[in-house]
């Protein structure tokens, strides 16, 4: 019931920012214009580049799943992937689609069940590193550029308090692990389970450091691919963006979008690079939202095959097909069944 109630506020918001994105008749004239004059060559440029995306998030989780033994073949792998993907953009909180993915790697390696998930749980958190990096790096080095206005300044305060929040989970996760401080925790203890399942992921992944660290390579190249497609679609619609400029404020945009305010940041990541590319580049008010909005569109049509490998998935071990609700107490019961590292 509360996950309904969270999924309809969900909802709601992002149809009242929608709406404020949008209301604007003048506006909306503009963006039709834009949409006409727009070179959609780029457009295509900007879906090859997510394809690349697509390509290094596969291959990191690839080097993932081999760390723990774990060796599907081509077609499993790349189909689990690509579900993830799919469900990723169209469930509400941005992370359905690892449920999913975690339920159907699960029936395919019964022999491995804690693997499973540990591979899943690391993937995440080594694409939120490599986030974390790149963000550091290029906010930091460009943070009197990006703080020049007081409508920009108080969204990379934001981002600043978001990634603040991540590397303190992060370290005292680390923390934590290394001192092996389990069993001073409470056992209802918010997210106990989980604390476990990175530590554990770390001790593993820290002894197999040279394939995480090509995992940690992969997650740069997805990141930096996706900024590549938030490029094709700037150029698209002669938006005038230089290309550090933009890399500078997508991390922005893609932290603060990642917190699960809106279905898949709709509303929001138009909001963002609203404030953000019109302030900084000059960009006009209404070809900011275009880019935000064109972007997410080739985002979700890149990512389509995955329904469509879906309908057709038929997982080892499944007689039938089971709804969201009991792939996620059947992961919940897995995360409960793992020990804690000794």
């Amino acid at each position: 019931m509360k996950k309904i109630l969270l999924t309809v506020i969900q909802l709601a918001v992002t149809v009242g920012l929608l709406i404020w994105v949008f209301h604007d008749p003048p506006q909306r004239a503009q963006m039709a214009k834009a949409l006409r004059l727009a070179d959609y060559r780029w457009v295509a440029g900007g879906v090859f580049a997510y394809v690349i995306v697509e390509i290094a998030a596969a291959l990191r989780w690839q080097l993932l799943l081999r760390v723990q033994n774990i060796r599907l073949s081509p077609a499993r792998l790349g189909g689990l992937f690509l579900i993830g993907i799919f469900y990723n953009q169209f469930l509400p909180g941005g992370t359905g689609g690892d449920i999913i993915k975690s339920y159907l790697l699960l029936k395919e390696t019964p022999e491995h069940k804690a693997g499973a998930l540990l591979a899943v749980v690391f993937d995440r958190l080594i694409g939120l590193v490599a986030l974390v990096t790149i963000t550091a790096t290029l906010v930091g080095f460009r943070y009197r550029w990006i703080t020049q206005t007081p409508e920009t300044r108080h969204l990379v305060w934001l981002l600043m308090l978001l990634l603040g929040v991540s590397l303190a989970s992060l370290f005292a996760s680390f923390i934590i692990s290394g001192f092996n401080l389990f069993h001073l925790l409470p056992h209802k203890f918010p997210g106990r389970e989980k604390l476990i399942e990175v530590a554990a992921a770390y001790h593993l992944y820290a002894r197999h450091w040279f394939a995480t660290f090509l995992a940690f390579i992969a997650s740069m190249v997805a990141h930096l691919a996706t900024f590549t497609t938030f490029l094709c679609v700037a150029y698209a619609f002669h938006a005038g963006v230089k290309l550090l400029d933009l890399f500078t404020v997508l991390p922005v945009e893609r932290t603060i979008t990642a917190v699960p305010i809106s279905f898949a940041g709709v509303g929001l990541r138009e909001q963002i690079l609203q404030v953000m590319l019109h302030n900084l580049c000059g960009v006009p008010v209404a070809v900011a939202k275009l880019i935000g909005t064109m972007s997410f569109l080739v985002m979700l049509f890149s990512s389509t095959p995955g329904g469509i490998v879906y309908f057709f998935y038929k997982p080892s071990g499944i007689a039938k097909r089971v709804g969201i609700r009991e792939m996620q107490r059947e992961v919940a019961t897995m995360e409960h069944e793992i020990q804690e590292p000794q």
